[in-house]
């Protein structure tokens, strides 16, 4: 009787032991899809943050040649109306130029990035969803109104 009770209790120990080496191989296979769809999301960020700045690199160049043909344009009607006033557009279109100039080449993204980790450091309350987190209850909730509303209709 002592063999049977031990050779139940072996297999039950056997199958447990298969049951928790399944159990491991499907953890590491959720890790792995996991760090896998991260690293999808990361490359997808670079890939749209690159699209950005070279989108302002390209602007730059339009906004840059239209600036100095306004600014030749504008100078020129200056001196020759002699009416400093005709210079007065060359400041906010140079304000612009700055910026895009600093978006595309210079360290405006580094200094975006920066304040943004600071923001996320030390005003934690500022990022906080109204109402909270969304929950499954809450998004049931309005999936049943809204279809209630479909329904009344």
């Amino acid at each position: 009787m002592g063999f049977i009770f031990s050779k139940s209790m072996n297999e039950s120990m056997k199958n447990q032991k298969e049951f928790m080496l399944m159990n491991a191989r499907l953890q590491e296979d959720f890790t792995a899809k996991l760090e896998r769809q991260l690293i999808m999301q990361s490359e997808m960020r670079e890939r749209q943050m690159a699209m950005q700045i070279a989108w302002s690199r390209e602007f730059l160049k339009y906004f840059g040649t239209f600036f100095g043909l306004a600014a030749i344009s504008l100078t020129a009607g200056a001196i020759k109306k002699k009416k400093p006033a005709f210079l007065v557009p060359i400041v906010p279109l140079s304000f612009i130029l700055t910026y895009q100039y600093d978006l595309g080449y210079g360290t405006l993204l580094e200094r975006m990035k920066g304040e943004a980790e600071d923001i996320l450091e030390t005003e934690k309350s500022k990022l906080q969803l109204p109402r909270g987190m969304i929950t499954f209850e809450s998004i049931e909730k309005a999936r049943k109104e809204q279809s209630r509303f479909f329904i009344d209709k």
